[in-house]
């Protein structure tokens, strides 16, 4: 198949890219680098012996997006690119309304001129925000306690629609936990450009002596330890997520909504305890004020990707701690160095 990867040079769409290489597929990376590096595809295209093409470009770009489509022809397309911090959409939410929103409806225009009708799209567990208690079903009332969640509830309902209006369009919707973990080589992982916004990765900062120390947002959370508790998703399960759904979509039109987590979730405090068991280093943390937007605890049901998609997390909190220290070891400086 021939799969156009928007975002594909970032964190998830890096490991993505390389799992559709080692799958055959041919692949377009379009990507603007704003928050991402060309470093990762070449090492990308070193561990799957072949290298996906690539187009540095905003997806809101509709010039280059349609050179894009008319060059290359892909058969389906996976949508990663997107602002998506949290904290930072509470600061700057126009640009988040306009990166997100933008970025997509452009995607899903360009794609009808070109005769492509698949689309596995990055959505997040955010778009359960207060409505629901976990485990989240896919089918849980669905809102948002931020502008990033807002934009990815937006985009959902703008791809039911477009599903709803192209009986030929297949439209996949991934509603992603936390995913943290790094390939098992060491030579991808994520890679923030400044301070990091999630967790794992500013762990490993701190163990490796880039930042002083943690900082807890809240310790006064009804979860285990007061601290708030995800469902943290290993990346390559998360990858392998995407690759099934797009299967999924190769004999099934319409509008199809899956979560892909673990349904186990670990506070903040776990993790931080599993990461110096990885790493044999001690994490020095302090507590702060809960962030804007955070919600208490967030996790999965993934029945329904396990029977539909034939799809389940097999890697465990314990392996994603152990190949992002490898990762963070091996590369101080990220991709830089």
């Amino acid at each position: 198949m021939r799969v156009l990867v928007t975002g594909g040079a970032g964190y998830i769409g890096s490991h993505t890219t390389l799992a559709l290489l080692r799958e055959g597929h041919d692949v377009l990376v379009v990507d603007d680098l704003s928050n991402s590096s060309e470093e990762s595809l070449r090492r990308v295209a070193d561990l799957a012996g072949r290298e996906a093409s690539f187009v540095e470009a905003n997806v809101r770009d509709e010039e280059k997006l349609g050179a894009a489509f008319a060059d290359f022809k892909p058969d389906a397309v996976i949508h990663f690119a997107g602002w998506k911090a949290v904290g930072e959409s509470t600061e700057i939410p126009l640009t988040y309304y306009r990166e997100n929103l933008g970025s997509t409806i452009a995607l899903l225009e360009t794609m009808a001129k070109h005769d492509c009708h698949r689309i596995v799209f990055s959505s997040s567990a955010t778009v359960y925000g207060e409505m629901s208690e976990p485990p989240f079903t896919e089918d849980a009332q669905t809102g948002a306690t931020n502008p990033y969640g807002r934009t990815k509830h937006m985009l959902e309902q703008i791809l039911e629609d477009a599903a709803a209006a192209d009986p030929k369009l297949a439209v996949a919707v991934l509603r992603y936990f936390n995913p943290i973990g790094a390939d098992e080589s060491g030579r991808i992982g994520e890679d923030p450009k400044g301070i990091p916004n999630n967790l794992l990765p500013f762990v490993a900062q701190v163990a490796a002596g880039r930042r002083e120390k943690l900082m807890v947002f809240g310790d006064d959370y009804n979860t285990a330890d007061g601290t708030g508790a995800r469902d943290y998703i290993h990346v390559v399960d998360l990858a392998a997520g995407h690759l099934a759904a797009l299967e999924y979509l190769t004999g099934n039109s319409g509008y199809h909504v899956w979560n892909l987590g673990t349904g186990n979730p670990s506070t903040v405090l776990e993790i931080v305890k599993a990461f110096e068991e990885a790493s044999g280093k001690e994490i020095p943390y302090e507590v702060v004020a809960r962030r804007p937007g955070d919600v208490a605890a967030s996790y999965a049901n993934v029945d329904k990707a396990h029977r539909e998609l034939g799809w389940s997390a097999e890697k465990t909190v314990a392996d994603a701690c152990a190949d992002t220290y490898r990762w963070q070891s091996n590369n101080p400086n990220g991709f830089a160095g």
